[in-house]
């Protein structure tokens, strides 16, 4: 029988779930009046690193952002929602998800602004990585399928970083 390399410890997805909350300010506008996408990346990158924290524990670095795409976007006094969870856990490095929603402020109706998918490093106090210390418990067939997913996106990284991209 293999040996379980995370000891028996694992967290949920549920564990470390992560939901960021902001309200679109005068100074997260650009020039056409909507939300800079790289203050919508910084508030996913946010999420994320939290997310990723909860789940190992400690301090983390982002290593790489997959399948970034911008749906929608959002105005000054919006509420932006970036939510986060963790779809993979590997030696060293988690995927998390991370959706982000504009939230309709009279029926509370949330729709999809932009999605991603972040790669989390665990490190020590000094930056180096180091090993995750709790694997993923998969509770539900949705939970598999982004392991899955994980795992497909991991392995076209490693094609694309073979061809130089």
């Amino acid at each position: 029988m293999a040996e379980d390399r995370f000891g028996g410890k694992y967290k949920t997805v549920q564990d470390s779930y992560t939901e960021c909350t902001h309200c679109v300010l005068s100074s997260d506008i650009n020039g056409t009046g909507r939300l800079f996408g790289g203050r919508m990346m910084e508030m996913m990158d946010q999420a994320a690193g939290i997310c990723a924290m909860r789940h190992c524990g400690g301090p983390v670095t982002t290593a790489a952002v997959d399948n970034l795409q911008f749906k929608r976007g959002a105005s000054i006094n919006d509420i932006v929602v970036a939510v986060g969870h963790i779809t993979y856990v590997g030696n060293k490095s988690m995927e998390v998800r991370v959706d982000v929603y504009v939230e309709d402020l009279k029926s509370g109706m949330r729709y999809v602004m932009n999605r991603a998918y972040f790669t989390e490093v665990a490190t020590d106090s000094q930056g180096n990585p180091i090993s995750v210390p709790y694997g993923l418990k998969l509770e539900t067939e949705a939970q598999k399928a982004e392991w899955e997913g994980a795992l497909q996106r991991k392995e076209m990284a490693k094609q694309r970083r073979k061809a130089g991209y």
